[in-house]
């Protein structure tokens, strides 16, 4: 009898231990997964963001809105993904997801260029209300291209130059081609254009409009405008120098443009009590190092006058083009002398690896200079220790998704390496760049952009908005008022944005 219960024992027994053992072996390896899982969440951007109950809910049903959005697309046999955003940008001005990213508080644009604000459209409706406008429509030259705005004096206007509101009124094809001519679109993700030589001819057609000083306070009250409307309440300007002039005056000292941008700031703070601005004094990488001495020269001579509005320094244009960052060694090791001689200090926030290039450089010199935060940063990736050092240095990278896709450096936005960054813990902001030219306003656009395509949740989006801010150049003082205005904003927005999608 003992023998017949071994046997049965042999027969089910061991089966049996057998199954526990596979039981553990795979509850130990579900364990392992789920501690690799928190520990990759753990090194995200946004590890240390903790949601409220309302911020979860609100997350919930955004979440369900996407999912939505790309059932719908998948149904209708939409390509979402592979195409450009100026053929995308109905679908997202109809979207339910953009009106809700419409309310949400954006906190800072912390780049943007002082020629990309202020829409196509309204530039070219305002220059025609001036009758000293005109536009040239000749064939491009060496020193004008077709379709350039420009102010002059009667009896002084260039050869090519016509009237642009009598150009509008006896021809009214014209108005649609020149709006064309100002904006940048990328229709095909797969045709090659040199997107940067277009690019330029953009700023060009408009660089004789914004030092008329009449028109210089019209634009730039448009263009802030245009961004509290869009729920922006602080602006950085990379911004290039210019003087000022009208034709009854003559040209105003370098200084005006700052006062007159101050007094819109004023005039901006009537209806937006928190609006406020700096400007980044910005140079170009084809100098020389000479010229570029010279022009860091004006820049602390400018902070020592106005240290609330200049907060530091950039250089800019094609970096595939331009000099490296690497190039300016002499003049970099010599801003130290120059704060001890002013006693100003000019950090810098320099464009770096707006490139998709592993032989672009200039990702390294960032963490050896006093660069605060880095423009662009794509080819960051490709540079594993910089990026590590970035990180520890807790510097940020302003990352503008629609301008790059809309220069060429990426067509599919999934792929885009701020995904890469956000996960290895790089803080990050959404900037639009120059949203003028590539034909939208505001912040809006590139939030939809990103939290689609990227699979964003409310931690990620709430904390990019609050890095345009805690990463501003904003002072101690200047940025706690920031911070707790955004804070009752966007406690508000989850609010009512809950009640509205119930």
């Amino acid at each position: 009898m003992m023998r017949k219960y071994l046997t049965y024992i042999l027969m089910l027994g061991f089966p049996l231990l057998g199954a526990q053992t596979k039981v553990a072996e795979k509850t130990t390896y579900q364990d392992k997964w789920t501690l690799l899982e928190k520990e990759n969440a753990a090194m995200a951007f946004d590890a240390d963001v903790k949601l409220s109950d309302a911020e979860i809910t609100l997350d919930k049903k955004l979440f369900q809105i996407r999912k939505q959005l790309l059932t719908e697309t998948y149904k209708q046999h939409i390509p979402l993904y592979n195409r450009s955003f100026n053929e995308i940008k109905p679908l997202i001005e109809s979207s339910k997801l953009f009106k809700v990213i419409q309310t949400m508080p954006k906190g800072g644009l912390l780049h943007t260029h002082s020629g990309g604000l202020a829409n196509a459209a309204w530039l070219i409706t305002t220059a025609r209300k001036y009758k000293e406008c005109y536009v040239y429509d000749q064939k491009d030259n060496d020193k004008f291209i077709f379709g350039q705005l420009g102010f002059f004096e009667n009896g002084k206007v260039p050869n090519g130059f016509v009237n642009l509101n009598q150009k509008l009124n006896s021809d009214p094809g014209f108005e649609k081609e020149l709006h064309d001519l100002l904006l940048l679109k990328r229709d095909n993700l797969c045709s090659y254009t040199d997107y940067w030589i277009e690019f330029e001819k953009r700023f060009q057609r408009i660089n004789l409009l914004l030092p008329y000083r009449p028109f210089f306070k019209e634009y730039y009250l448009k263009g802030f405008q245009d961004l509290a409307k869009d729920k922006v309440q602080h602006v950085e300007i990379r911004y290039v120098f210019d003087e000022l002039y009208d034709f009854q005056h003559g040209k105003y000292p370098l200084e005006t443009c700052i006062t007159d941008l101050q007094d819109i700031v004023k005039q901006m703070r009537q209806s937006d009590p928190q609006f406020s601005l700096k400007l980044i004094y910005s140079s170009f990488k084809f100098l020389d190092s000479e010229s570029i001495e010279k022009q860091l020269e004006v820049a602390f001579k400018l902070k020592k006058q106005f240290p609330d509005m200049i907060s530091g320094f950039d250089l800019v244009a094609d970096e595939a083009a331009g000099n490296s960052i690497n190039s300016f060694q002499k003049n970099w090791t010599k801003l130290n002398e120059i704060t001890k001689k002013s006693g100003v200090e000019m950090p810098l926030f320099l464009h770096a690896g707006e490139s998709t290039s592993v032989f672009n450089k200039n990702i390294l010199d960032i963490t050896l200079l006093n660069n605060q935060r880095i423009g662009h940063g794509l080819n960051l990736i490709y540079f594993p220790k910089s990026m590590e050092l970035i990180k520890k240095q807790n510097k940020l990278v302003e990352v503008s998704p629609i301008s790059n896709q809309i220069l060429g450096y990426v067509s599919d936005l999934r792929n885009h390496p701020a995904r890469v960054l956000l996960s290895n813990g790089v803080q990050c902001s959404i900037n639009s760049d120059d949203p003028a030219v590539y034909g939208y306003e505001g912040l809006s656009y590139d939030f939809w952009v990103a939290y689609v395509n990227w699979e964003l949740d409310v931690k990620a989006l709430k904390k990019l908005v609050f890095n345009s801010i805690n990463y501003s150049s904003l002072n101690k003082n200047e940025k706690k008022q920031a911070v707790e205005s955004l804070n009752a904003q966007w406690n508000d927005f989850v609010q009512k944005t809950n009640q509205q999608l119930n």
